[in-house]
């Protein structure tokens, strides 16, 4: 069957309006369907337009997307357009994740769980583009876009990753977060609680796992903007030492520290954990930083809070993972734009890295559910705001944390990433855990 005529039929098929530029790319679009629907609703900048009406609308406003994606076929080509503006999803948060369902459910339909071109599509694919236009160099990366020098993992490259996460103005992160600013996911232990509730019953549970009481020594690894540091000490007379490396989080964390009157219980550094010297602590806990440690220096991580504990103590891991089949760094937008270096494994892998340590594994609980919940109110939250995050951080990278967050919440929805908190312990020379037989952490 000609091009042409598979066009024709496509468009009568799709609902299309007119030939024009979306009507070309029929042609380009059909070969990946296997014969099913469009699975979103396409409306070029010529205003021609074909796909299902009910579908989400997908709005290509300039040849510059077509360019980025034969340039980056594939995930980050279609990220770059979005975060650029060159393409839309105009019907608000809601369409952004349906269409993110239904592109992600055809991709993965593929041979292998991908969708591939053959050299005679790819060929037919560059004459429709050039037909419209759309020919030409590769577009100039987003501004957005992570730019990190050197080795993987070392300690510059470190700082420079977690920097282009974090040290955007906290005000920014303030638009999703609640009032603890905890920036991971929540517990939701009633049915109706709200993002602040969820993300207290969290930080009382890994209080509770710990076995926290007055005076008891606790090392947070990775501590954010205190939420953990900071309720520890204030509701369980915790000592404890915070670690970031990011140094707008040390101001911020300092701050709270001086506005609740804690400058006695609390000490937040700015350290890597590669130079901790801290020794004989009652507790550790590290709450969802383990993602940015690599694979190769997760040994290194393991064996350093095990060192800094006492024989008995407990460690506390919470940390997300990934299905086996799933990429470990959440894919190309994530890897470029949001958290760079960033690497997750199968939960398996993390207790074996683990043992290998001397940790015994005592609990693992899985919140997959929980986080599901959780992002979804950061992004209710931000989309209610979504104005003033432009204002704080501009409209591209407004645009790459909506999307962030969309994508996010689908990838937890459908079971590709996954999050546990792990339960360790040191043990005392004579081989015992240190914890009772009988958790009691689980009691309200």
């Amino acid at each position: 069957m000609g091009l042409r005529r598979r066009r024709t039929q496509g468009l009568r098929a799709w609902g299309g309006r007119g030939g024009g530029v979306a009507g070309r790319l029929v042609g380009v679009v059909q070969p990946l369907l296997a014969d099913g629907p469009l699975p979103v609703r396409i409306r070029a900048w010529d205003g021609s337009e074909v796909g299902p009406k009910a579908a989400p609308l997908l709005l290509i406003r300039s040849r510059r997307a077509l360019r980025r994606l034969v340039w980056r076929p594939g995930e980050l080509g279609l990220a770059q357009a979005y975060v650029t503006g060159e393409i839309d999803v105009p019907g608000g948060v809601d369409d952004l994740t349906d269409g993110l369902r239904r592109i992600w459910h055809v991709a993965q339909s593929g041979p292998g769980g991908a969708v591939r071109l053959t050299p005679r599509q790819k060929v037919g694919a560059l004459r429709t583009v050039a037909r419209v236009g759309a020919l030409g160099p590769p577009p100039k990366a987003p501004v957005t876009q992570a730019r990190l020098r050197g080795g993987r993992h070392t300690t510059a490259r470190d700082r420079a990753a977690i920097g282009h996460h974090y040290d955007l103005a906290s005000e920014f992160y303030a638009l999703q977060l609640d009032p603890s600013m905890a920036y991971s996911c929540a517990y939701y232990a009633d049915a109706d609680a709200t993002l602040e509730q969820a993300q207290r019953a969290k930080l009382d549970l890994v209080c509770r796992k710990l076995g926290l009481e007055p005076g008891m020594r606790l090392l947070d690894v990775g501590c954010g903007w205190g939420s953990l540091a900071l309720h520890a000490a204030e509701h369980y007379g915790a000592q404890v030492v915070a670690l970031t490396i990011s140094p707008s989080q040390v101001e911020l964390v300092t701050e709270r520290i001086a506005e609740r009157g804690l400058a006695d219980r609390v000490e937040v550094r700015l350290q890597d954990y590669r130079d901790l010297t801290e020794r004989d602590v009652d507790a550790v806990a590290s709450i969802e930083m383990g993602e940015h440690v690599g694979e190769d220096h997760y040994p290194t991580y393991a064996a350093t809070m095990l060192g800094a504990l006492k024989p008995g103590g407990r460690l506390l891991l919470q940390q997300m993972s990934r299905r086996r089949d799933a990429a470990p760094g959440g894919g190309a937008f994530i890897e470029r734009f949001i958290a760079p270096d960033m690497h997750m494994r199968p939960l398996s892998q993390t207790l074996g890295h683990l043992e290998a340590a001397g940790f015994e594994v005592r609990h693992v609980h899985a919140l997959r559910e929980h986080y599901v919940r959780t992002v979804a109110d950061w992004l209710a939250a931000y989309e209610s705001r979504y104005d003033e995050a432009v204002r704080l951080v501009g409209e591209e990278w407004a645009r790459a944390w909506r999307l962030y967050l969309a994508g996010g919440s689908l990838a937890f929805a459908q079971g590709r990433m996954g999050v546990d908190q792990v339960l360790a312990s040191r043990p005392l020379p004579s081989g015992d855990s240190g914890l009772p037989p009988t958790p009691t952490w689980h009691r309200e």
